[in-house]
Order: C-alpha cells, then sequence, then structure tokens
C-alpha cells in the first residue's frame, strides 16, 4: 500500500521549445500545474481564456454533431463496446490530421445546421398539426372564419361552452330577431355556431352572446377552413420532405464520424493546452512550469528535458505546500483504490488504506453472497472481459472487472464452505428428476442449520477487523512519533476491548447464547475485568488532556469512555454477514422448490429451467448489489472510523483528457 511521494518540480525552458515540452507532459500526464511561482515585471501570466473558450465551443460542437449522427444513423456496436475503451493513434497520425481540421470543422458546421434545420422544420410541423385540430370542428363551415357579416348583416362565427342545441341559442337571441343561427358542429367542451343578425342589432347581439361565454376562434383566415386544413397538410408533407432530406444529407457525413471524433478530442487537447499556458509564467523568450511531480516520474521527465534548453529544479514539498495525492497499489489491493477514493483520499500523514481494506472487502463480499456457482459466474464473467480487452480496456473499468473477480473467489470460498451449489439444486434435480438424492456437503458449515455458529464466525471477524483498524491507527501514531496518541487513544482501548472479550468467554451466559462448546476460566474472567477497570481509568484520565481544566478532562474522558457502545453497535454490524449469506442460500433454495413443483414431466423440465435461470439472474443481481453495497459500508464504517479520515486532494496532472483516441508515442 503506498501513497506516492510527490516533488515540487520547476521547468525553465525557452519559447520556441514550449509546445514541444507542454505537448509531452500532457501525452504522459505526469506533472500537475499549479501557482507556486509568483508574477514579477518580468514574468507574467497571459490571459488565453478566449482561445481556451474556442477550443472548448469546438469540442462542443463535435460532440453534438456525433450525437446527431447517432440519432440518425447509429453506429453499430457489439453488447461488451463498453469494455473496448479508446482506439490508439500514434502521435505523427494526430499530428498529420492537423491538415484536416479544417475540413471537418466544416462537415461539424454542416451537421449542427442541418440538425437546426430539422429542429426548425418539426416545430412548422407541430405548429400546423396543432392548427389543423383547431380548425378540424369547423371544416363543414363554408365561409372564412374572418367572415363578420355583409353590408346590412353582421356575422358572429366562434365558440359557446359546453353543449348548446339550435333551441337553447334562439331562446338567448329571442328579442333580437330577425337572427340567423347554425351551430357547425357540437361536443361536450364547445358548440361553433355562425350567427348572424341586423347591423343595428349587432351590439346587443355581440354583448348577450359574451355574456354567455362566447369567444371568437383563435385562428383565422380568409379562405373556408376546409381549405386552409389542405393547405396546412400540404405545407406538413413540404416539412416532411426536407425533414428526409436534411436526414439523408446526415446519413452521407456518418463517414466522417471517426475523423468528427478524432477532431473533437483535438479541440479538447487545444483547450487543455491554453489553459495550461494560462497558469505558466512567461516572458518574451522563456516560459516557466511550476507544480507537483511523482517522485518516479522525476528522471523520465529530466532525461526528456535534456533535449531541449531546459532547466529542470526538483524540490521537496514545504509544510506550507497542498501536496496533492496519488495511490499506487500492487496485486489484489489496486482495484480497491476506487473504493478509498470514493470516501476520501488519504491525508497527508495517512496512510493508503487499500491493503487493509482489500483483505477484508472480499473475504466479507463472499461471505454475503456466499454462493459457489455465483463466484464462478463472477469469476468466469469477469476474467473473460479481462482477457477477451486486455489491450483496450482502461483504468476505472479495468480495476472495477478486477475487483468483481476478486470477489468471485471469495464467494467461492465461502460457498464451499457453506455447501450452496444453486442453494440445494443438485439435491433437489437429483431427486426430482432422477429419483435418487445426491448432494455435496458443505466443507464446514450449512448456516441453515447452524446459524448462531455463523453469527459467531460473523462477530469473530468483525472483531478481528476493528482490531486491525486499531493496529493502522497505532501505525500512523507510531510514523508520527506520537507515543502519547498511541498509548491513550489506541492501547488503552486494545486493553478495554481485550478485557470485554475475555470477560464474555468466561460468562456462562455468553457461552450459552453463543452455543460455544468451550469456556475461559474464571480467573481469566477476573484478569479481563481488571485489564478492562484499568483501561477505562485510563481513558477517562487522558481522553481530555488537551483540557487545561481537570473538570473538563474528567468529563471529556467520560464521554470518550461511552464510544464503547459505539464499538458494540460497530461489532453486531457484522451481523449481516450471517443475514445476507442467509438470505442468498435460502432465495436459491425456495426457486429450486418452485421450479420442481410441476414434477419429472417434459413440461416441469421446461418450467424448472424457465424459473431456475430467471429466479437465480434475480437473485445474483439483488445480493451482488446487497453484498458490494455493504462491504463498503463496513469498510467506511467500521473500519475506517478507527483510523482514516481522508481530506486528501487528488493528483490531477495535466493531460490530454480525450474522450474517443489514446494517443501513443511513436
Amino acid at each position: 500500500m503506498a501513497v506516492l511521494q510527490m516533488q515540487r518540480i520547476t521547468i525553465c525552458g525557452l519559447q520556441e521549445d514550449k509546445k514541444s515540452i507542454t505537448g509531452f507532459i500532457q501525452r504522459h500526464g505526469v506533472i500537475e500545474f499549479n501557482d507556486l511561482l509568483q508574477q514579477d515585471e518580468v514574468f507574467q501570466k497571459m490571459d488565453f481564456s478566449s482561445s481556451e473558450a474556442v477550443f472548448s465551443k469546438n469540442s462542443v460542437k463535435a460532440d453534438s454533431a456525433l450525437e446527431t449522427l447517432e440519432a440518425y444513423d447509429s453506429e453499430k456496436k457489439s453488447l461488451l463496446s463498453m469494455f473496448e475503451g479508446r482506439k490508439q493513434i500514434t502521435l505523427n497520425e494526430y499530428d498529420a490530421f492537423s491538415e484536416k481540421e479544417t475540413e471537418i470543422s466544416e462537415v461539424v458546421a454542416e451537421i449542427i445546421s442541418l440538425e437546426k434545420e430539422i429542429a426548425e422544420s418539426k416545430a412548422e410541423i407541430l405548429k400546423f398539426k396543432l392548427q389543423t385540430e383547431t380548425l378540424i370542428p369547423w371544416s363543414s363551415l363554408d365561409v372564412p372564419l374572418s367572415f363578420q357579416g355583409t353590408a346590412y348583416t353582421t356575422a358572429f362565427i366562434g365558440t359557446l361552452p359546453n353543449t348548446w342545441t339550435l333551441e337553447m341559442v334562439y331562446e338567448q337571441l329571442a328579442e333580437y330577431t330577425p337572427v340567423n343561427v347554425d351551430i357547425i358542429n357540437a361536443s361536450r367542451e364547445q358548440t361553433c355556431i355562425m350567427a348572424i343578425c341586423e347591423k343595428g342589432k349587432a351590439d346587443l347581439v355581440s354583448d348577450k352572446l359574451k355574456s354567455n361565454g362566447f369567444a371568437y376562434p383563435v385562428v383565422s383566415g380568409d379562405i373556408a377552413p376546409i381549405k386552409q386544413i389542405q393547405q396546412f397538410e400540404e405545407q406538413i408533407k413540404e416539412y416532411e420532405s426536407l425533414i428526409s432530406a436534411d436526414i439523408e444529407k446526415i446519413k452521407g457525413l456518418a463517414k466522417k464520424r471517426e475523423d468528427i471524433k478524432l477532431f473533437a478530442d483535438s479541440q479538447s487537447i487545444g483547450a487543455g493546452r491554453y489553459n495550461a499556458a494560462s497558469q505558466m509564467l512567461q516572458s518574451k523568450n522563456v516560459f516557466f512550469i511550476s507544480g507537483f511531480i511523482p517522485q518516479k516520474a522525476v528522471n523520465f521527465v529530466t532525461d526528456y528535458m535534456k533535449n531541449y534548453s531546459a532547466e529542470v529544479v526538483v524540490e521537496e514539498p514545504t509544510e506550507d505546500d497542498d501536496v496533492p495525492i496519488a495511490l499506487q497499489n500492487k496485486g489484489f489491493a489496486a482495484p480497491l483504490e476506487g473504493v478509498v477514493e470514493a470516501f476520501s483520499l488519504p491525508g497527508r500523514r495517512e496512510i493508503d488504506p487499500s491493503m487493509v481494506v482489500a483483505v477484508f472487502y472480499y473475504l466479507f463480499f463472499g461471505a454475503m453472497l456466499s454462493e459457489t456457482m455465483y463466484g464462478v459466474a463472477l469469476v468466469l464473467g469477469c476474467g473473460f472481459i479481462l482477457h477477451k480487452f486486455k489491450h483496450t480496456i482502461e483504468g476505472p473499468m479495468k480495476k472495477n472487472m478486477q475487483m468483481f473477480m476478486y470477489c468471485g473467489f471469495g464467494t467461492i470460498l465461502w460457498g464451499v464452505i457453506y455447501g450452496s451449489y444453486f442453494g440445494d439444486a443438485i439435491s433437489v434435480i437429483s431427486t426430482t428428476f432422477f429419483g435418487k438424492t445426491v448432494a455435496i456437503p458443505p466443507l464446514w458449515l450449512d448456516p441453515v442449520k447452524n446459524p448462531m455458529t455463523v453469527l459467531v464466525l460473523s462477530l469473530a471477524l468483525g472483531i478481528i477487523h476493528i482490531f486491525v483498524g486499531l493496529g493502522a491507527n497505532l501505525y500512523q501514531c507510531i510514523k508520527r512519533k506520537d507515543i502519547k496518541s498511541a498509548l491513550y487513544d489506541v492501547i488503552l482501548w486494545y486493553m478495554i476491548l481485550v478485557g470485554c472479550l475475555l470477560m464474555g468467554l468466561s460468562s456462562q451466559m455468553i457461552i450459552g447464547m453463543t452455543g460455544l462448546s468451550w469456556i475461559l476460566p474464571a480467573s481469566v474472567g477476573k484478569v479481563g475485568m481488571i485489564l478492562a477497570a484499568v483501561a477505562a481509568i485510563g481513558i477517562i484520565l487522558t481522553n481530555g488532556r488537551e483540557s487545561k481544566s481537570p473538570v473538563k478532562r474528567i468529563l471529556k474522558g467520560l464521554y470518550a469512555l461511552y464510544n464503547i457502545t459505539g464499538y458494540l453497535s460497530d461489532m453486531l454490524s457484522y451481523s449481516r454477514l450471517l443475514a445476507l449469506g442467509l438470505a442468498t442460500g435460502v432465495i436459491c433454495s425456495v426457486v429450486n422448490k418452485i421450479g420442481a413443483m410441476f414434477g419429472p414431466t417434459p413440461l416441469g423440465v421446461i418450467i424448472f429451467i424457465v424459473i431456475f435461470i430467471g429466479g437465480n439472474a434475480l437473485n445474483i443481481g439483488i445480493n451482488a448489489l446487497g453484498a458490494y453495497v455493504h462491504s463498503n459500508r463496513l469498510a467506511y464504517v467500521e473500519l475506517f472510523g478507527k483510523f482514516y479520515e481522508g481530506g486528501g486532494r487528488k493528483f490531477e496532472p495535466y493531460i490530454a483528457k480525450t474522450k474517443y483516441y489514446k494517443i501513443k508515442e511513436n
């Protein structure tokens, strides 16, 4: 387990070499730029934010163009394509692409323009469809909706709320006769009418209609509604044809997809370079780079700088420096770096807990899933992916696959210990379909028949886990040469926990509850009681040592001693190893029994296979997720609570941040 040692680095070079030097640093991602150097009259920082914005905008446009291509001409990908990672190109290939950037930029602009046209056409189609829906109730009207009458009459074309009959309308307008009313359309929501009256009575009729909720149509026109509908339908067809033509043009540009991907990455790289340039101190002829570099990369960088007229200064970080954190582990601890980082990176003076986490993580995951064949599925599935894509699968995904593969080994171990092979599938299948009972006995114990033994085992593993956490705290205290904290904050807690453990194992009540076949002598219990009492007194007297007031010291000490209940709670948390382990096996057994209910008939075999596959797929999905979540919980709360605070800042090197291509040296 290791936190990479960081060094401060300062590089001074000539402006003519800046592009080559910064390009090298960006490709290898070994230096984190910062503001360690101060500006003066000669060396100033330059503002490249506008140039950075241009490149960033171009990158976003290229991504948008790719999304458009995917929408209308999706790229054929296999189910496992997510593991393929980015494509690799050489530095020469990347440099040669610069000749095509203008062309691809125009292609991107064309795709975005076509997508905009399509969006506008769809908006117009929607508008015409809404207008058509509004005009449909008026389709039988043979005059325009804008018709207002003749020289001697006034026409009112509009709607009344709810359903009206001719008699109801005439009844309302009876005193204004002569009046002619036609009902154009009637529904539960509204009634479309056209009323014609003498010009002299128009105001009275208008007032009467409005008092009954009369409203003019939201659309109008100089031609009859049916003709308007026909016009709208023709316009909709025109826009649909335009959309089809634009889509075909976009599909025709799909052959440029890979070039657009490389263009997006090149623009992202350009934005990163301008961002980095904004952090450099520069004069007319010279530039400075300052930041942090992992110690293991120092020689690599200094050797490269010998190719140029550049000066490199490497020194130890000061106490005031905000030193970034990077983890480096090997073997089965490396995949757990992501779990640690998800909580928090270690502080500057903390150890990397990845190895400590890994030792128990795979064990606890396996105990909670505890099904041999599920473990085999995890090992084979993840192993296949790691082998098939060993040259392309990238960092985080690779570590996740490795983590679940190791979790699979832990699951196989516990499955064999518990004798679970798809639960009791072997016994059920042999009995139901072959008339003979065959079973593989557990290597050690059956959790269904011996739940108390499994509970004791779970609590024992929990105690070891907690003791390891305290041991890690002791190591950190010794490493910091903080002997007082080692004694008062760790050793005393070891004493009280060991004392309580000895007392419990010498108690008839505890032994009876746990079903253990052995008991410690009463004298050992008395020793444990004395040990716990001495430790308790020590905790009360020392845990408030930072306070000058004796009363405050004692009160803080008593509060610290109350944390013994927290340790008890932590130990009980490990009962989840029993609970989740039982759940997996019991669900498997239930699935087997439901599937076997239909007997040894051909139909029964088919039903059994369907239920068996579906039930186990659901079971492994639910319980693997539960094992993952609870394994993290035991690490974050029960283990980290004893020694680990985190708070470290992640090492963020200046690197080419690309989505689609990975550039390698020639």
